[in-house]
């Protein structure tokens, strides 16, 4: 590229004997430049000014600043539309998690008194067939050793009776017995 420069400049290169010359060096005086904008007005702008061309550039592209902007607005409603909702939604769920936990709490503490409840009545019942146990076996027990004295009594008595009747004493018993039986018969009838 300074190859092609260099040989602009040497062949526009004139030496010039006072302080007026002719600058030849395109990239320097940016004919290049000017000559493109123009010819893309001119390509461009077949029928159309300049001002016109500019004025609708930039409508266009106020436009589009306008749509951008109004499309964010909306998904920014939308946005915050969406978060009452869901905050709403939350206060809800966060309300219902308090009335089941309320609940709960309340339903286990009706269960944990129930349960004592019931162990009390449990407890209450065992202690009283403890108690009707303890009093059958004693009754039990009692009545065993009544019989047991009762039959010791009754053969000592037996052997007593009998190593002291003789045959005159028994028939004399057996007589009286049978004297009372009579009498009984006689009140009876």
């Amino acid at each position: 590229m300074k190859n092609v420069t260099d040989s602009f400049v040497f062949l526009g290169h004139w030496p010039s004997a006072g302080s007026f010359g002719f600058n030849t060096d395109i990239l320097a005086t940016n004919l290049i430049n000017l000559s493109v904008v123009i010819g893309v007005l001119i390509f461009f702008g077949k029928g159309v000014c300049a001002g016109c061309l500019l004025s609708d550039l930039l409508d266009n592209r106020k436009q589009r600043i306008l749509n951008t902007i109004r499309n964010s607005e909306e998904l920014r409603g939308k946005a915050i539309e969406q978060l009452e909702k869901a905050r709403a939604r939350l206060r809800k769920v966060e309300l219902e998690a308090d009335q089941f936990r309320v609940n709960g709490y309340s339903e286990i503490e009706r269960e944990k008194m129930n349960l004592i409840n019931s162990t009390y009545k449990t407890l209450e019942q065992l202690e009283n067939y403890k108690n009707e146990t303890i009093n059958f076996e004693q009754q039990r027990a009692i009545n065993q050793v009544r019989q047991r004295v009762f039959q010791q009594a009754l053969q000592g008595a037996l052997g007593t009776l009998n190593s002291c009747l003789n045959n005159e004493l028994h028939l004399r018993a057996i007589n009286a017995n049978i004297g009372m039986f009579g009498a009984m018969k006689e009140i009876t009838d």
